[in-house]
């Protein structure tokens, strides 16, 4: 499971350094994180996710982990 989560870390780690790089380079760095991260949410809330009893809570978790890995570069919005 440490391995696991290890492997968890790294992707987040990977993948808030790419969103990071691409708002530098974006015009309006701020917009960018601000639309790239809604996207990402709609997304997360659209998944269809087959097999499990308690969806909302895995959805719960995947919106947390977004809201954490853009906090990390502006603070979350209030909706």
């Amino acid at each position: 499971m440490d391995e696991l989560n290890g492997k968890m870390i790294a992707c987040q780690i990977l993948v808030t350094g790419l969103i990071a790089r691409l708002a530098n380079d974006s015009p309006d760095p701020l917009g960018f994180l601000t639309d790239f991260r809604d996207e990402i949410r709609a997304v997360v809330k659209g998944i269809n996710i087959v097999g499990m009893d308690n969806t909302d809570r895995v959805r719960l978790v995947a919106q947390q982990t977004v809201d954490e890995l853009f906090s990390l570069m502006k603070p979350p919005s209030s909706d």
